[in-house]
């Protein structure tokens, strides 16, 4: 079985004015050129009666490592109350979103994603033991890697919600 450090979670929280299908694009984009690969696991909207939306969306992103790393971020992106509005961006009307906006982040560390150490329970205490003794430094190595990608990500979309919503 894949096991799972749990390292770090953070949020980024934007209310006002901001391009959702932009916001989406960008941190999308963003990590791909980080390396990651991301997959949708879920998608949801509804309508509210006066014409708001409610989004909730699901990311598994990944990045293999080694045949037995993985780096693993959870993004959930939700958007609630969100409208529609027309704001004047260098002289252009343009349609954008207003709301609240909330991107929470959740990124692990996967030893042995591929279930490689999992023939029997002596192969399984062997793992714990070569993850403790044997290779400690490259998985504390591996841990600071990835919590440094993953705030720089949380601070590259902070940063982008911040000058979105300043227009």
């Amino acid at each position: 079985m894949v096991e799972k450090d749990g390292l770090f979670k953070s949020k980024a929280r934007h209310v006002g004015i901001f391009d959702f299908k932009e916001t989406y694009r960008v941190l999308f984009e963003q990590l791909v050129l980080e390396g990651y690969e991301v997959n949708e696991t879920s998608y949801k909207e509804i309508i509210g009666p006066n014409g708001t939306k409610e989004v909730s969306i699901f990311w598994d992103v990944t990045k293999k490592i080694s045949d037995y790393f993985m780096f693993y971020i959870n993004i959930w992106i939700h958007p609630l109350a969100m409208t529609s509005v027309e704001v004047d961006i260098e002289g252009v009307k343009q349609k954008i979103n207003k709301g609240d906006l909330t991107i929470e982040f959740k990124c692990e560390l996967w030893k042995d994603y591929q279930n490689q150490w999992e023939s029997n329970n002596f192969v399984k205490s062997l793992r714990r033991y070569y993850d403790k003794h044997f290779i400690r430094e490259r998985i504390e190595s591996y841990e600071s890697k990835l919590i440094s990608e993953f705030e720089a990500i949380v601070e590259f979309i902070k940063n982008w919600l911040v000058l979105t919503g300043r227009r």
